[in-house]
Formats: structure tokens, C-alpha cells, sequence
């Protein structure tokens, strides 16, 4: 018989520090930020007032919901919307992740060695990206370029074509400091010919290092964000203060380490079982990850830090290059619809289906199961059931501090 596992139970995210601390502040926040906060963390952008608002609504029945229903013994139950904001939500950030991971395994990255990059700038540059977000797009292209010319350097065949998938992140072990760095995932070679690869040789990634640094310092000095006369300061500099990491090659068969790795681009920027919040005194402690050492916050401060750290509205953290960008996987996609393939049985329900599919998320996130729970000894799974278009969302009233659902005409079947 399979080991019995424990039974998934939904969460009340009103009752968390990180939601009881943005309930309390936020529109406070918002008053004082211009004075406070905005020489630190940037000036204040429209939508983070949104992205609060939509982050307290998250998991909130109140907000609307989707009705589920086993198909065993017909027990229905209702699951919360989501707010689905990036780097804020500490739950969505957690499904993303784990679906990221997955999608980037299965349908992006191919049967290949690769290796984990990191590239850091200087304090002195941050300032310009913490002020112009638009720069972090550029200076993941300053890391491809760079990664791009070594390897091409490395791999001595005629129209080798490397990949990378890169993340950019603005935060680190302390989330006061805005800290622009990307995390690379590329194939340690290149491909070239009719579907080969070959592996690159080791080199040095100090030289890697002084090239992006390199391009890095021309791309800003021709955004006239920075002046001949610092490029010779920091030429002065005994350490450049640039900075390239190299991890140890993962080979195609380490499939988890490598979905961990794709789980690890896009983390949310903190963890919320190593915050704590206190109401009465407005103040926010933090724990190491060893839980060795502590640091306490103003409330108001830690949530302009945590807002700092948001993208802007409809740009790429993540972005695809080479072999692995868009438009080459979408030509290869298309020529593999004419080229002649043996005969495959269709799956049971499709990729997408799959991977969205919400128990199996949630055994994989929690290591638990979405069980029903409403009748004793029905052990399946509850399936997804489609949203209820608005004209039948349950109204919810609140009485005696218990949310009671009161189904419309029609809405049960």
C-alpha cells in the first residue's frame, strides 16, 4: 500500500507576519515614503500601491474563488483566487517556482552538461540601475555577450551556437541592500550541426570576469550614466570589484539538482518562516539562514526594502538567449511539425494541464497531498474544476468571525 500522506489544508494567510505587517503599513507607507525612504530605495512607483493591495486580496475568499469537486465521492470545496504578484507574494513566489522549474526542465533546456554562472557589479555602480530599472536589461546583455564570446572561443566548430537562460536578481543576504547580480543557467559548449553539442574546455574566469567589466563600463558610459574620470578611479582599484562565479558542471542526468537551479532563478526575495512581526512595537526581526544571527527592522523600513525589489510592471526578469530564445525554439518547434515522426499516443491530459495541475503542486510544494477531506476513507486526489464566471461567485458574509458561503440559484449542481 502507498505511505499515507498528510492531508493538505488551506492556508489563512491573514494570520502570517509578512501579511499583518502590509495590513498595518501600507498605507502609511505609501505617505512617507518620498520623505523616508526614497533617497534609499528609489522614488515610489505607481504600482506598488497596487501590488499591496492585490497581495492582501490573495487567498481571501471574500475576493472570489474557484469551486473544486471530487469526482469520487462528490465533496465540493472552493479555492481562493491568488494575487500572482512577483518577488512580493510569498506563496506565489513558491508556486512560481516550482513550475518554473519544471517548465524550464521539460519544454527549454535540452539533454546537455550545463553549469551556474553568477555576475556582480560594484557598489559604486548599483545606484544607476536602482534608479534606471531599464539597465538591468542591458546589463544581462553585457553577461551574454560576454559568455557568448568565451564560448564561442572554446568550442573551435564552424557556427557554434551557445544558450543561456539568465535571471536578474536585486537582492542578497541583506534586503536593505539593493544588489543587482544575475544567475546564469547556459550548456557548458555549444551546439552546432545537425543537433550535435560539444563540451568546452575549463577556462579562466578571471579573463571572463575582465570582460564583462569591460562591457559593462562602455554600456553605461555610453548611457552617460557614467564619466571617463570614474572608468580611471576604477582603474586604480586594486579588486575592480566585478565579480564571476563559476559552479561545477551538472550533468544531464542530475535532473533534480537541475530543476532546483531553474527553481532558483526566480526565488522570492525573502522567506517568511524567518520573519517575525511585532504589532505593538512596528518592528520586523529577521533570522540568518543558519538562525544564528537576528536583525530587527522598522516596519515601514522593511517594507520599502521589500518593495524595491519588485520589477516593473510588464518587464523580464528572466530572459533567453542563443539556442535557448524564443524565436530559435518557436523555428524548431515548426520544423519538427513537417519532418517525419513515429506515431505517439496522445497523454491523458495535456503538458499544461500537468504541470498547472493544482494537487499535484501542491504535494510537490508542501510534501503533502489535496486530498477530500470530507468523507472518511476517500484518499483521491481533487481535480481542478473551471473558475465560476462572475454572475455566480458565492456571496460570503461574515458572521461570529466565521465565513459562511451562500451558494446563488444554480450554482450547485
Amino acid at each position: 500500500m502507498p505511505e499515507a500522506c498528510t492531508v493538505y489544508r488551506p492556508r489563512k494567510p491573514h494570520l502570517t507576519p509578512f501579511y499583518q505587517c502590509v495590513q498595518d503599513h501600507h498605507e502609511t507607507l505609501e505617505q512617507v515614503y518620498p520623505e523616508r525612504f526614497a533617497k534609499r530605495y528609489g522614488f515610489w512607483r505607481p504600482h506598488l500601491k497596487e501590488i499591496m493591495i492585490h497581495y492582501l486580496s490573495c487567498g481571501d475568499l471574500h475576493e472570489g474563488f474557484a469551486r473544486i469537486r471530487c469526482d469520487a465521492c462528490g465533496t465540493e470545496m472552493v479555492l481562493a483566487f491568488s494575487c500572482k504578484e512577483r518577488k512580493f507574494c510569498p506563496s506565489c513566489a513558491q508556486k512560481r517556482t516550482v513550475e518554473f522549474g519544471e517548465w524550464l526542465c521539460g519544454h527549454v533546456l535540452r539533454a546537455v552538461p550545463h553549469r551556474h554562472w553568477v555576475f556582480s557589479i560594484p557598489k559604486i555602480l548599483r545606484r544607476f540601475f536602482l534608479h534606471d530599472r531599464k539597465l538591468l536589461a542591458d546589463l544581462s546583455r553585457c553577461a551574454w555577450e560576454s559568455l557568448k564570446t568565451f564560448l564561442q572561443t572554446a568550442v573551435p566548430e564552424p557556427n557554434a551556437v551557445p544558450a543561456a537562460v539568465i535571471s536578474t536578481q536585486t537582492f542578497g543576504d541583506d534586503l536593505q541592500r539593493f544588489h543587482p547580480h544575475l544567475h546564469v543557467l547556459c550548456p557548458d559548449g555549444c551546439f552546432y550541426g545537425q543537433g550535435m553539442f560539444r563540451v568546452a574546455p575549463k577556462f579562466n574566469v578571471k579573463d571572463l570576469e575582465k570582460l564583462f567589466r569591460v562591457k559593462v563600463l562602455a554600456m553605461l558610459l555610453r548611457k552617460k550614466k557614467i564619466t571617463s574620470e570614474l572608468i580611471r578611479m576604477l582603474d586604480g582599484w586594486r579588486h575592480s570589484g566585478f565579480n564571476v562565479f563559476a559552479g561545477e558542471r551538472i550533468q544531464p542526468r542530475e535532473k533534480k539538482s537541475l530543476e532546483n537551479l531553474a527553481a532558483y532563478l526566480i526565488r522570492a526575495a525573502f522567506s517568511q518562516k524567518r520573519m517575525d512581526y511585532s504589532p505593538e512595537q512596528a518592528t520586523v526581526v529577521y533570522r540568518s539562514k543558519d538562525g544564528k544571527e537576528k536583525k530587527s527592522y522598522d516596519a515601514l523600513e522593511w517594507l520599502a526594502a521589500m518593495l524595491s525589489h519588485v520589477p516593473e510592471r510588464g518587464k523580464q526578469s528572466i530572459r533567453y538567449y542563443g539556442a535557448y530564445a524564443n524565436s530559435v525554439r518557436g523555428r524548431e518547434r515548426k520544423r519538427q511539425e513537417v519532418e517525419s515522426i513515429p506515431t505517439v499516443l496522445e497523454p491523458v491530459i495535456s503538458s499544461e494541464a500537468f504541470r498547472r495541475n493544482w494537487a499535484r503542486l501542491i504535494q510537490k510544494v508542501y510534501e503533502s497531498r489535496a486530498n477530500c477531506t470530507r468523507r472518511s476513507g476517500c484518499d483521491n486526489d481533487l481535480p481542478n474544476y473551471p473558475p465560476l464566471p462572475s454572475a455566480v461567485w458565492s456571496t460570503i458574509r461574515t458572521d461570529q468571525n466565521e465565513a459562511h458561503l451562500e451558494p446563488n440559484v444554480g450554482l450547485l449542481p
